[in-house]
Parts: structure tokens; sequence; C-alpha cells
């Protein structure tokens, strides 16, 4: 199995950017479709953006459509997630997440990706 590892979060100010990372070891990821999720606190975990294997095919939630970018190395075994024009609505803790690549972009439900990282917080001032 893979194991993920995430880095890149912080504090920012509202307006601002983040660049986030996922590096997986143990195995190439270029067997999975990979994905960012984030979980506020009390709240439910939530789909970001998900990435196909070969990187072609991206879907985002809604709420970050046209201001986050999930783009993946596989010559580098790494995943990122560009955070731009950030909200403090974003804050959170960010996980990259993988599975099986048979399984493409859907569904985007939490249960279905079977590997996670430990997260990253992301935290926007107002």
């Amino acid at each position: 199995q893979v194991q993920l590892v995430e880095s890149g979060g912080g504090l920012v100010q509202a307006g601002g950017s983040l660049r986030l990372s996922c590096f997986a070891s143990g195995q190439t990821i270029s067997s999975y479709t990979m994905a960012w999720f984030r979980q506020a606190p009390g709240k439910e975990r939530e789909f970001v953006a998900g990435i196909t294997w070969g990187g072609v095919s991206t879907n985002y939630a809604d709420s970050v459509e046209g201001r986050f970018t999930i783009a993946r190395d596989n010559t580098k075994n790494t995943m990122s997630l560009q955070m731009n024009s950030l909200k403090p609505e974003d804050t959170a803790a960010y996980f990259c997440a993988a599975r099986s690549r048979g399984y493409g972009l859907a569904p985007v439900s939490a249960s279905s990706y079977g590997s996670w990282g430990q997260g990253t917080q992301v935290r926007v001032s107002s």
C-alpha cells in the first residue's frame, strides 16, 4: 500500500496563496487515482479535487473551482494542490488520498479512498 505525506500548510491572509504537496512512498502513484480532501473542525471530510492516474482528467468541488489546481508528477511520485484567492472558509486540515486507478474520478466520497496522509493544516485569516 502506498504511504502518503502532506506538506505546505500554514497561515495565510484572505486572498493569498498556498501550495500543498503530497509525497508518496512504497509504490508508484501511477497506479492510483489521487485526490485532495479537507476537514474543518466539527464538519465531515469533503472532497476538494481529484486527478486521474495519468493526470489527463481532473475534477473539483464547486467551492474551489477556478481557484485551486491539482497536479501530479508520477516521475517524482508527488501530487500538488495550488490554492489561490484563499478564503476564510477554506480553513481546514487538508489530506491527500489514493485509490486504485480503475475507479477514475468517480465517486468522490472519502470512503472510496483507501490510502490517506496525516493531513496538513491550512488557516486563512480574514
